[in-house]
C-alpha cells in the first residue's frame, strides 16, 4: 500500500476547519494535502495565501491547479493510482476548487464543511466532476536516505 496513502488515513476523522492544516484538529481538503506533504516530505514548498469558501467563484483563476503543477507532476485521470491527489470542479465552467488523495481505486480521502476526513466512494456524482489528477513527486520522503 502506498506510503501517502497510508499518510493520509493518519488523519481520518480530523474535524474539517477551513484553512487548517492540523493533524487531530482540524483540515480543510487542502489542509490535508498540505499536511501529508509534510508528513511526507518535510516543510512544505510554499504556504497557501488566505482564501475564503468561495475563492473559486470569486475570481474564476485555476488557483487550486496551478499550485499544484507547481509541486506535484500532473497525470491523466485515467493513470490515477492510489497515493495521487485528484482535484474537482463543482460546476464546468468553474476551477477546480475540491481536493483529494485517492486511496484504492474508486475510493478517496478527503475533508469537506461540516465532516471530519474520511475515506469514502467516489460516487458518479463527484466521478464527474473530476478535472485533474496529479503525483506526489519522487523525492526522498523525511527519514530516508537517497538512494
Amino acid at each position: 500500500m502506498s506510503e501517502v496513502v497510508a499518510a493520509a488515513r493518519a488523519w481520518l476523522g480530523t474535524p474539517y476547519r477551513h484553512q487548517a492544516s492540523l493533524r487531530g484538529v482540524g483540515c480543510d481538503c487542502l489542509g490535508l494535502v498540505r499536511g501529508v506533504w509534510r508528513d511526507r516530505f518535510g516543510e512544505e514548498p510554499e504556504a497557501p495565501p488566505p482564501y475564503t469558501p468561495d475563492w473559486g467563484e470569486a475570481d474564476g483563476a485555476e488557483t487550486l491547479r496551478d499550485a499544484a503543477r507547481r509541486h506535484l507532476a500532473e497525470i491523466p485521470l485515467a493513470a490515477a493510482a492510489p497515493g495521487d491527489v485528484l482535484l474537482f470542479r463543482w460546476r464546468q465552467g468553474l476551477p477546480a476548487k475540491h481536493c483529494a488523495i485517492l486511496s484504492e481505486p474508486g475510493r478517496m480521502i478527503h475533508a469537506y464543511d461540516g465532516h471530519a476526513v474520511v475515506e469514502s466512494w467516489i460516487p458518479a456524482a463527484w466521478e464527474r466532476r473530476l478535472a485533474y489528477a496529479f503525483r506526489f513527486p519522487a523525492v526522498t520522503p523525511i527519514g530516508r536516505s537517497a538512494p
